[in-house]
């Protein structure tokens, strides 16, 4: 069998993969070597721009009414709050963190993908792959041990630390297992009486409760360096509850667990994210300490980010290249932020042990989560930071005060509909068009560019700019408002028409694929 796009694992990334592909009409199928949905909590937390990404598939509301939402969490330390921070980043369509068990995540986008018609083909395993310079060959192993051997255009690696993909290409994965071993338990906590995150900074390390549903919670624990990786025994109810106890939640009473694990948590990466035509998203590319499901999400925008471009590229809109280039050192720049600034902000004052420490470790709380460093903590937590300002798509131009920068995150504006919606990712042209002359510039431009550009043109984000949005709601160009030359400049460079027809002008006898 032949296909354009092949994804291997059937998790929220490689979900969030093929229902972007799908809607944007690109044929894909999807493997999964399980043979059912799986039906465990796992990574619970879903920030607020990823929801934003997720609204434009039509699930981010779907999964808002689902879940349960957060505002906030609190900081405690020596029975005391010693801090707030607003998990939701303030502003936007989802103004809260969204808890919500991994199984229902999986449960919403395959309802959303079966919709577009396409079905997860379960109990079908990638046990291997050859990149040749036109297609991919693979071999799928069935649970009956019969073999498959199929052709795809493209191939998308969803498939998990472990992955058969990552091993395929024999690319490192670099990084470290953390020392600490961690308690995570799924428990009713009698009487919390709180929708709201606790972080409980102790001198034996940190305590996280999160809200599930009701009294449903998630409740991880750093216990202190351990020997080995493996084989560590799991905790009991009473394990669970003397911790508590000790970390100073002594009012709080666990039952009727769901699920007790203890574990080490790993924190590792690719350096690409690509080779030729095969690609890793997720934990194929990245895992983190799972404490702000950072894994989750940051998969999730992963599989945005590469959707679209291969959309434009399947449809002959936009050549290959810089297009594809740009995924992997995109999503590798912004993961390695990631990695390198937000477990620092929310446990880099937990590691200060014992109580001569102590009163350090309260007075850096007060100071990370109070006043500008709790907004600025806030949006990182929320994802709202997350941006692409190094991207080799990006064309510099002036940054206005009042408006998003190179490379960052648009903000919606109400009644606006998400960047990216429809049935074909095109670029926001943001620009005052309310006199006639600049009507008609941006008029011109729509429509020399109606298959890259929004058929109407958005408001400007200050008086006297132009921004122009890529499909995932990151700025790509920003400049003068009379400066249309420069956005038509931009999307000649990726527009394959266009570009091949400026090729062949400058070189009569060129002749290529773009």
């Amino acid at each position: 069998m032949t296909s354009e796009v092949l994804i291997a694992g059937a998790g929220p990334v490689g979900l969030t993969m093929a229902v972007e592909l799908a809607r944007y009409g690109v044929p894909v199928r999807i493997v999964d070597k399980a043979p059912q949905r799986m039906d465990q909590s796992r990574s619970l937390l879903l920030w607020g721009r990823t929801l934003e990404l997720l609204d434009r598939a039509g699930c981010g509301e779907a999964m808002a009414a689902a879940g349960m939402r957060v505002p906030a969490a609190n900081i405690l330390a020596g029975g005391k709050k010693v801090g707030r921070i607003d998990v939701g980043g303030g502003e936007g369509a989802h103004p809260y963190a969204l808890t919500l068990p991994q199984s229902e995540t999986l449960r919403l986008l395959e309802a959303r993908l079966n919709r577009l018609g396409v079905q997860v083909e379960r109990g079908l395993e990638l046990t291997s792959m050859s990149a040749g310079a036109d297609s991919v060959a693979v071999t799928l192993r069935s649970a009956d041990g019969s073999i498959e051997k199929a052709q795809t255009s493209r191939l998308i690696g969803c498939d998990g630390s472990q992955s058969k993909v990552r091993d395929g290409l024999r690319i490192v994965f670099t990084g470290d297992t953390q020392p600490s071993r961690w308690v995570l338990a799924d428990v009713r906590l009698a009487d919390r009486g709180s929708g709201e995150i606790d972080v409980v900074w102790h001198p034996d390390g940190l305590l996280v409760v999160l809200p599930i549903a009701g009294d449903r919670c998630r409740v991880m624990v750093d216990v202190g360096l351990s020997q080995t990786s493996k084989g560590l025994p799991d905790p009991t109810l009473n394990d669970v509850q003397a911790l508590l106890d000790n970390r100073g939640l002594q009012g709080l009473t666990a039952y009727a667990p769901e699920w007790l694990a203890a574990v080490h948590f790993n924190e590792r990466k690719v350096e690409q994210y690509r080779v030729g035509r095969v690609f890793l998203a997720g934990d194929a590319a990245h895992v983190h300490c799972p404490a702000g499901s950072q894994g989750l999400n940051l998969g999730i925008h992963d599989a945005v980010n590469l959707a679209w471009k291969l959309a434009l590229v399947f449809h002959r809109v936009c050549a290959e290249e810089p297009l594809l280039a740009s995924y992997s050192c995109e999503c590798s720049a912004a993961c390695a932020r990631v990695l390198k600034e937000v477990p620092g902000r929310l446990h880099a004052p937990a590691n200060f042990r014992g109580d001569v420490k102590d009163p350090v470790r309260n007075h850096i709380a007060s100071l990370l989560f109070g006043g500008v460093p709790t907004r600025n903590a806030a949006a990182a937590t929320a994802a709202t930071e997350i941006g692409y300002a190094e991207s080799p798509l990006n064309i510099h131009g002036p940054n206005f005060a009042s408006g998003p920068g190179l490379g960052q995150r648009a903000r919606l504006r109400k009644g606006e509909l998400p960047f990216g919606a429809g049935d074909r990712p095109r670029f926001a042209l943001c620009v005052d068009a309310s006199d006639t002359a600049r009507r008609h510039g941006a008029e011109a431009l729509l429509g020399i560019y109606k298959d890259l550009l929004e058929p109407e043109v958005r408001a400007p984000y200050a008086a006297g700019g132009l921004w122009l949005v890529r499909p995932d709601g990151y700025v790509a160009l920003s400049a003068g408002h009379d400066e249309r030359d420069r956005v038509a400049a931009y999307l000649d460079q990726i527009h394959r028409a266009r570009r091949l027809m400026h090729q062949a002008a400058a070189h009569p006898a060129w002749m290529g694929p773009g």
